[in-house]
């Protein structure tokens, strides 16, 4: 979209967008929020590995991806607005019946619920997003999801920090019961928000609705915007065309693939496992809780810049910079683990792989998916690609504690190989990312679409 110049753009649609991308703080304070939990539960609870892996630390990650891979069809038929609200429901749920839970069974039911709120929030989310932004601030604005995610994150690591100890033995319900005043308030704030211009005229027919959001967002040629979304989007009432066909595979497989290489990262790994890594490393418990926080710190901070450079550099630039620095750190970190370096020398290593992430892989994921599917499936597409990066990511997460386990884990005594793996599929992504990405900042999504879908 277009933005009219004498328009609060800057004010309208940044608060807007804002409100929508706050899903992501509660997706990123519930992804890590566990982190802290972790290990009390695992003494309280007396599980095997697996159990452990599956039902206590992966549980969330699993319902995350029954959330993405189905997210998309709620918000395709009820539109982004509804499903948003729906989000800060079940999260609110999650938080509190998971601080409840008296057994692991009936706490893995509440963190898969939760889990099923992010799924669905990164594919509802980033699509909202990207449908109301102009060509010229798509990158920054849903980035913001990603922004509000590392935040999230951030606060997560400070909340356990400061929580630990406060309820004894049971710190760890506040730790995680403590999401639900976010969550409510999220839910709350989804309220103010409208829908998608280009969900209402593309899957509605509602354009008179269409409009009036669009002069609510100070779209300059309305017209010429409706215009171009219709003849992009098909007639109303037509079939909706088929995902998994040959003239979506180009997109299809940039979908996969970024969302293959983020987790393949070990980004997930070392977020839910940051204490842990670091007690490896040789710091006491209470001060590798303390070194999560510079973890989550460092990643907001560079978060920040890739926000700024998304839409200047450009998202193809970004990734080949992110893997570059991955490369770098993972090596480090594996060097690190094997040679037995300081300490202080592995969490600096880890403090470079994060900025590497929030300016590469992190900044860049949840764009990029949002804006290469065109209307009739951005939804569809965006379930998609979430639900690859979540199925890896759940995977990555339920066989880390066999691997880590002090008693029973495979590298237990000396993790590097674990570290070697990830920066080597770096590689891999910095061959592709050269290879086949194309450069997708500044273009309109219709543009998008022309260029990337055979026609």
């Amino acid at each position: 979209m277009q933005p009219n110049a004498t328009s609060s753009t800057g004010n309208g649609l940044f608060g807007i967008s804002l409100i929508a991308a706050l899903a992501g703080f509660i997706f990123g304070f519930d992804t890590v929020v566990i982190s802290g939990a972790n290990l009390p539960i695992k003494e309280l609870w007396d599980t095997s590995p697996w159990f452990h892996g599956f039902f206590i630390m992966s549980m969330a990650l699993w319902g995350t991806v029954a959330g993405s891979i189905y997210g998309g069809v709620p918000t395709e038929k009820f539109g982004r607005k509804k499903v948003l609200l729906w989000i800060g429901i079940l999260f609110s749920v999650s938080a509190i019946g998971s601080a409840l839970a008296m057994d692991p069974y009936t706490f893995s039911f509440f963190r898969f619920i939760g889990g099923v709120g992010i799924g669905v929030s990164s594919v509802a989310a980033p699509t909202y997003i990207s449908e109301i932004s102009t060509p010229s601030t798509r990158g920054r604005l849903v980035a913001m999801y990603q922004f509000n995610i590392v935040f999230g994150i951030l606060i997560a690591f400070l909340s356990n920090y400061w929580l630990e100890g406060v309820g004894g033995n049971n710190d760890w319900r506040w730790m995680l019961g403590v999401m639900a005043l976010p969550s409510l308030l999220y839910t709350l704030m989804v309220t103010s928000i409208p829908e998608s211009p280009r969900w209402l005229l593309a899957v509605r027919g509602d354009a008179a609705g269409a409009r009036s959001v669009m002069q609510r967002l100070g779209v300059a040629d309305i017209d010429a915007e409706m215009q171009s979304i219709s003849e992009q989007s098909g007639k109303q009432g037509e079939k909706q065309p088929a995902f998994f066909q040959s003239k979506h595979g180009r997109i299809i497989g940039l979908a996969f693939l970024v969302s293959f290489f983020n987790q393949w990262s070990g980004i997930n790994f070392i977020l839910y496992y940051a204490p842990e890594i670091l007690e490896r490393a040789g710091l006491a418990a209470k001060d590798s809780l303390f070194n999560s926080i510079a973890i989550g710190g460092a990643n907001l901070v560079f978060t920040f810049a890739g926000l700024w450079l998304i839409d200047r550099l450009g998202r193809r630039t970004l990734l080949v910079i992110g893997s570059l620095g991955y490369i770098l750190s993972l090596s480090l970190v594996a060097w690190a683990f094997y040679a037995g370096a300081s300490p202080e020398f592995l969490l600096m290593s880890l403090l470079l792989f994060i900025a590497s992430h929030a300016i590469g892989q992190g900044a860049v994921i949840w764009v990029f998916i949002s804006e290469i599917f065109p209307n009739r499936i951005r939804a569809a597409g965006q379930a998609f690609g979430a639900s690859v990066h979540w199925v890896f990511a759940a995977i990555i997460t339920l066989i880390t504690p066999v691997f880590l386990d002090a008693e029973d884990g495979i590298f237990r005594d000396n993790p590097w190989p674990i570290f070697a793996f990830f920066a080597g599929m770096m590689v891999l992504q910095l061959i592709w990312v050269l290879t086949r990405v194309p450069e997708t900042k500044g273009v309109s999504l219709e543009s998008l679409e022309k260029e990337l879908v055979k026609q």
